[in-house]
């Protein structure tokens, strides 16, 4: 893989896809999403479990009194549902982004500051380069996300309606 675009392309360093890539990709929350599919299962059950001890000891110290435990339990796994659908959407939307940069003809980018923006058209061998990194790097990941989304909302609304029967 190349590691960032030459000296010929007059984009910073830190604004150029792929290096905006490579770093997203260093980052400890965004890494969830690159790891092989029993690590990537293991660390979002990791994370769910840690929010719902997290989470558990505030609802159980606020609704302590005269509330079924069930009930309680429930609207734990509600809670953390809704905090794991929000850090996944900002996964997706962080993956979305550099995708969009990637797959993208012409690069948007500042040479110092919010009013000096240029558009760069990327050369063919830069369109190519990124175009393959999107592809057969990126969008297996939101796939992913999309597939955890997914996930998410079906167990959501499956607790929603068990909340809603219990008295």
């Amino acid at each position: 893989m190349c590691i960032g675009l030459q000296s010929n392309c007059p984009v910073p360093f830190d604004q150029q896809p792929v290096n905006e890539y490579l770093a997203l990709k260093r980052y400890w929350l965004f890494s969830w999403s690159t790891y092989n599919t029993n690590k990537y299962v293991t660390t979002v059950f990791f994370v769910f479990l840690f929010l719902f001890f997290v989470v558990g000891f505030f609802i159980f110290y606020i609704y302590s009194n005269n509330v079924n435990i069930c009930k309680l339990c429930i609207l734990n796994f509600l809670v953390c549902d809704i905090i794991l659908f929000f850090i996944f959407m900002r996964l997706y939307l962080g993956w979305s982004y550099i995708m969009k940069r990637l797959m993208s003809a012409t690069i948007f980018y500042e040479e110092s500051g919010w009013y000096d923006g240029q558009i760069w058209i990327k050369t063919s061998e830069y369109l190519i380069q990124d175009r393959l990194i999107g592809l057969y790097q990126i969008m297996p990941l939101i796939q992913r996300i999309k597939y955890t989304f997914i996930i998410i909302i079906c167990a959501f609304l499956s607790e929603y309606f068990f909340y809603s029967i219990i008295e």
